[in-house]
């Protein structure tokens, strides 16, 4: 039995790593899924159970815009996760050492990070309710972070010789920490309505990176390893599910321990 489906799920940031994995396995598993980010072209996810809405979802009209186009196919969404985010991270184009120190870090990342990271899924929430009331069991599903939780751990972004090579900024952590606040939030006003509100805080997944930092980071989780996309695909299908009616306003923990010691 596929237990989503027929669901309808609007997911941002869907040309990501994660993004595209959940939206392939949401459609696996019987949902349609409308997948939004900013370039069309980027995309690789041809089912006929997904469409790309090219959006930015810092930009209110943009946000409307995207609104619209669903509206016509679809009179409902069922499910919103809101999952795009910027992350200087040390897979993707980081800053260098120094530029990574939090008394040089660029306040135009600062910035951007609130919007994409805060903004964006404010735009989307705000913007989908009145689809969302559509639905006959709604649900918000907000990716945050362990690093919404806890602060980055320094020590990760060192090499075999100890040496600092890169340090996480205070941009992702403020705006997950954010999210999980907003996610409360909405929980609060939205569950008179029926509207589910939960954040799911994922751990850093393997994708590229050093050999080093792999081992540094899976020393401080109690499985002693970086998770994969599948961990994450059972805590996405149980809170757009009715096994999570009765839970709202949640912080779901998945990161192999790293915020247990």
């Amino acid at each position: 039995m596929k237990v989503l489906k027929d669901k309808v799920f609007v997911i941002t940031g869907c040309n990501g790593f994660l993004g595209s994995y959940f939206c392939e396995k949401i459609i696996d598993f019987g949902g349609f899924v409308f997948g939004l980010d900013l370039d069309v072209k980027s995309c690789e996810i041809t089912s006929t159970s997904f469409k790309f809405v090219e959006v930015d979802i810092t930009n209110p009209p943009s946000v409307c815009g995207a609104q619209k186009i669903i509206s016509v196919v679809s009179d409902r969404v069922d499910v919103v996760i809101n999952n795009a985010a910027i992350n200087d991270s040390v897979e993707g184009e980081k800053l260098n050492l120094e530029k990574s120190k939090f008394e040089n870090f660029p306040i135009e990342l600062w910035e951007k990070s609130l919007k994409v990271n805060l903004t964006g899924p404010f735009l989307i929430c705000q913007t989908f309710l009145d689809l969302l009331k559509n639905s006959t069991a709604p649900s918000i599903i907000n990716v945050s972070s362990t690093y919404g939780l806890v602060a980055p751990d320094q020590s990760i972004y060192r090499d075999s010789e100890g040496n600092q090579f890169f340090y996480k900024g205070p941009a992702y952590p403020t705006t997950k920490g954010g999210l999980i606040m907003f996610t409360k939030f909405l929980a609060s006003y939205l569950g008179p309505q029926g509207i589910r509100v939960n954040a799911l805080c994922p751990g850093g997944v393997e994708n590229g990176q050093e050999e080093q930092f792999i081992k540094n980071y899976s020393s401080k989780t109690c499985l002693g390893r970086m998770a994969k996309p599948e961990d994450y695909i059972g805590a996405l299908e149980f809170l757009s599910s009715g096994k999570s009616s009765y839970m709202t306003g949640s912080v779901l923990c998945v990161d192999g321990g790293w915020t247990a010691q």
